[in-house]
């Protein structure tokens, strides 16, 4: 077992002879992982809860999908605006501090939102939260995925990556599910949003009491150019780009979530316990898969396996969206995260292990914008399309679009198809700023 004293960041561990076997609880032998994966999965669970139940609400008040796609327009804003500077921010500032500062802007958010619900004030005060909240995410997220490798050797972090997907999931099965019972039991939406407020600061407490630690890199002046060195590194390290532009795109097309709420009252004519549920089988199978795969050994042939996951998530939408009974539309969306997991873990092993560690913020935020983006734009875009086509018809488009998405990355990203182990990954030289300058 490894000492919990000593600082991964210092060195990238030798294991010795024990490194051969696959070691399921590897990442969870490290005391402040374990401190960011109880924080991570709290504030998820308060999240999970109060999307689901921002959704249910809006759509109770206004029966409008344009509500709902307005929900995933409003956090758009500040992660498109800021996701230069909040990368470069968690390049140079400690990183635990931005997560701290963020979590008390999630309270506020949090607060602000069971007051409207409470006092049924105007619709527009809860897109105002959710601006406020789609700040906190954009510094959040970049810093919070630069700080995991700095918790543990690189060597530990595809099972890390893998804890990580799964505690996400874990956490996003349980919330809807809470949330519909709550919403169930108390006629209101105002008790989730308070339970969500307590989680973010139950995560704040856990993040406090990992040690500090500040990335070390040569002095730089803030410039253009240093805000955009993620964005080069990305569009240089073609495995990093396909597997981030397949994934976009993926969640892009695939936003069947979002139309739950249309799902659920008018098309499976369910009540909010049923919705919950609903809103919690994608997180179930992923939580499944993620189990799976910390459990077995590395994919031998991951990009491979990427690309048939990506796949198998638009054939289980296209079902989903033709499905008119709760158990079979339970099970497609089952699928849909069992699927999108494997993505998820080879996508976040693969940003940050190949990834310098004084470019992970700035990378990290360039994962986050555009996977971000692509789920609230995805959600915003379904929503546009079941306003003017009807929800079964944009979640069917959407997983058809998503197969058309893996073909063509099949053959835009050889490197991607090849790649093969994660455990075989290596982290990449920072590239000098001379050759940036010449690639540019």
């Amino acid at each position: 077992m490894p000492e919990e004293t000593k600082d991964p960041v210092e060195s990238e561990i030798s294991e010795g002879p024990g490194a051969l076997h696959h070691d399921p609880l590897q990442a969870m032998r490290y005391r402040d992982f374990r401190l960011w994966f109880a924080g991570s999965v709290i504030t998820t669970l308060g999240t999970q809860m109060f999307q689901a139940a921002v959704g249910w609400e809006l759509y109770g008040r206004t029966h409008s999908a344009m509500a709902l796609a307005y929900v995933g327009l409003v956090q758009i804003i500040p992660v498109v605006a800021l996701f230069l500077p909040a990368g470069h921010l968690a390049d140079r500032v400690d990183r635990r501090l931005i997560i701290l500062c963020c979590q008390l802007l999630l309270t506020l958010g949090s607060i602000g939102l069971a007051l409207i619900s409470y006092t049924a004030a105007p619709v527009a005060l809860v897109y105002g939260c959710l601006l406020l909240m789609g700040i906190a995410q954009a510094f959040y997220s970049p810093a919070r995925s630069a700080m995991l490798p700095q918790l543990l050797p690189l060597t530990a972090f595809n099972n890390a990556a893998t804890w990580s997907s799964g505690g996400f999931q874990m956490a996003s099965s349980v919330g809807p599910g809470l949330a519909g019972i709550v919403i169930g039991l108390t006629g209101r939406a105002t008790p989730v949003y308070l339970l969500d407020a307590v989680s973010t600061m139950l995560c704040f407490g856990s993040i406090s009491l990992i040690a500090s630690r500040h990335v070390k890199q040569a002095e730089r002046s803030f410039s253009l150019r240093e805000l955009g060195a993620g964005l080069r590194f990305v569009w240089q390290t073609r495995e990093i780009f396909g597997a981030i532009a397949l994934d976009m795109f993926a969640v892009l097309l695939g936003g069947a979530t979002t139309l739950l709420p249309i799902f659920a009252t008018d098309i499976l004519h369910v009540g909010p316990v049923h919705y919950g549920w609903l809103r919690a089988s994608p997180a179930i199978g992923a939580s499944v898969m993620a189990v799976s795969i910390a459990i077995r050994p590395p994919l031998r042939r991951a990009g491979r396996s990427m690309l048939l996951a990506v796949a198998g998530f638009g054939v289980a939408t296209i079902v989903f969206g033709l499905s008119r009974n709760f158990w079979l539309s339970f099970v497609m969306l089952f699928l849909t995260g069992a699927f999108d997991n494997i993505s998820v873990v080879f996508r976040q092993t693969l940003v940050q292990v190949r990834t310098p560690d004084s470019l992970r913020g700035r990378v990290s935020a360039v994962n986050g914008v555009f996977i971000g983006t692509s789920n609230q734009f995805g959600e915003f875009e379904s929503g546009v399309v079941a306003r003017f086509f009807g929800a079964v018809f944009s979640a069917v488009a959407g997983g058809v679009g998503t197969i058309i998405v893996v073909t063509a990355a099949t053959f835009l990203f050889p490197e991607l198809r090849h790649l093969g182990s994660l455990r075989d990954l290596k982290q990449l030289p920072e590239p000098s700023r001379t050759k940036i300058k010449q690639k540019c």
